[in-house]
């Protein structure tokens, strides 16, 4: 197996082209990502942490080029953000024209039009044909924080529901509402109170049907907390951090048919699996859920920061004149960041191309899964795919060989994430721009690097 493909058609950014190939030309990390390295060590928090000290330089669609002029693979996204690719031609136009107009005034004082187009959007394209309304803020955690203090003066209750194994934030409520401690939460405390952590559906371990495992979680919570003071129930349609966990048919349709017998409000939390990213706009909508608020962040402006809130319009007007808003929330060049991201999604057809996505890396996975058994499971829908690692007898995690791998890939040119609990799966989220000669020749890499460790 060689380092560097055949070139493709090359993309042109500004006055770079940067091909759609891997390309490693130096060590990884090379001497320029060691150097700069060394400077962040002095100056940039260990809190902060390095997944991979390579750092990058330029990036286009599916490829992202270090400073020493390596080409990789990436396929994960920003973490599922680049949804529309890197540099991203319109975004990058939007974002230019924007920023020439106007940077900031600060929506509550004096609002500007792009605000109200996304909110447009989000309105348009999440589930339900009820009426709703939106608040625009700057990350996933801050939406969650929204979304949980909205249903709270909705509802005059304080409880928070939330699944095992989720991820909702680094905030201190958000940070209570996670599953997993290390290292989002180590140390972190005291934590916000009133949020009561149930079981969830993960097919893969507990082989529940969704009926099974909505009756766990219905009474688990009726028992230890009730109902009548839960305001709101938080979960990911799939869960993000905690490794692409998929729940069985008609859990989740359980847990809100659940939630709209007692009052309690069903908050969908998208920030990860939103904005086409599932080959839907919302995951949300492979479950048959209509929300009564969904939060949604990441794939939503291209790499520009921007989050929001969309609930139904009788809860998210609960809030009073003030009470909801920030000082950079639906920034305008963010949110003419957004409006270029969802024209971009229906003009290309994204939505088409997750499916496409699915479609062809879900079958070289599972070929994977044929050659090393220590694939115990292959998950997930649209471009949110996953793979879990376990021992093969034990069915233990098995989160050495995952570290291994993730490793050993960046040095042959392709970036991956790892999630899960235990650390023991690799998940997959590439642009939805990405081409099937590139998720070959990376699950190929994977293929290499597997066989070696």
């Amino acid at each position: 197996m060689t380092d560097t493909l055949s070139a493709s058609v090359p993309s042109a950014v500004g006055d770079h082209e940067i091909a759609q190939e891997r390309r490693i030309v130096t060590a990884v990390p090379g001497p320029k990502s060691e150097a700069l390295h060394a400077r962040r060590l002095e100056v940039v928090s260990g809190g902060v942490g390095t997944t991979l000290p390579i750092y990058i330089d330029r990036a286009h669609d599916a490829i992202v080029v270090d400073v020493d002029g390596n080409q990789f693979i990436d396929l994960g996204g920003g973490i599922g953000v680049m949804g529309v690719g890197h540099t991203n031609d319109a975004v990058v136009a939007a974002v230019q024209e924007q920023v020439a107009k106007v940077t900031h005034t600060l929506f509550t004082v004096t609002p500007y039009e792009p605000y109200v187009r996304v909110a447009e959007l989000l309105v348009k394209h999440t589930p339900g044909d009820h009426a709703k309304k939106v608040v625009l803020v700057n990350s996933g955690a801050e939406a969650l924080e929204n979304a949980v203090k909205i249903a709270r003066k909705h509802t005059g209750r304080n409880g928070v529901a939330v699944l095992d194994h989720g991820y909702h934030g680094r905030t201190n409520l958000t940070m209570a509402m996670n599953f997993k401690a290390m290292p989002y939460n180590l140390g972190f405390g005291p934590f916000a109170g009133d949020v009561y952590h149930a079981p969830n559906s993960y097919p893969f371990h507990d082989g529940l049907t969704g009926a099974e495992a909505a009756k766990r979680t219905i009474s688990y919570l009726e028992k230890r907390v009730g109902a009548q003071d839960l305001a709101c129930l938080v979960a990911e349609p799939i869960q993000g951090e905690g490794g692409f966990i998929v729940p069985a048919e008609g859990y989740l349709l359980a847990l809100q048919e659940w939630c709209t017998a007692n009052g309690i409000v069903f908050v969908a939390d998208e920030v990860q699996s939103g904005v086409a990213r599932t080959g839907a706009w919302y995951a949300s909508e492979h479950f048959g859920l209509v929300p009564d608020m969904i939060t949604t962040a990441k794939g939503i402006a291209g790499g520009m920061v921007l989050a929001g809130v969309v609930g139904r319009a009788e809860i998210m007007d609960s809030a009073h004149a003030g009470g909801l808003g920030g000082t950079y929330g639906g920034n305008p060049v963010a949110c003419a960041a957004a409006i270029a991201v969802f024209e971009q999604i229906e003009q290309r057809g994204l939505l088409h191309e997750a499916a496409r996505i699915e479609g062809t890396l879900v079958p070289l996975l599972r070929e994977l899964q044929a050659k090393h058994p220590a694939i115990g499971d292959v998950r997930g829908i649209g471009a949110m795919i996953a793979i879990e690692f376990v021992d093969p007898e034990t069915h233990e995690p098995d989160a050495a060989t995952v570290s291994r791998v993730a490793a050993a890939a960046a040095q042959h040119g392709v970036l991956v994430l790892t999630a899960g609990t235990y650390g023991n799966v690799i998940r997959f989220l590439p642009p939805l721009v990405i081409t099937d000669e590139l998720l070959r020749e990376a699950v190929a890499v994977l293929d290499t690097v597997l066989s070696e460790a």
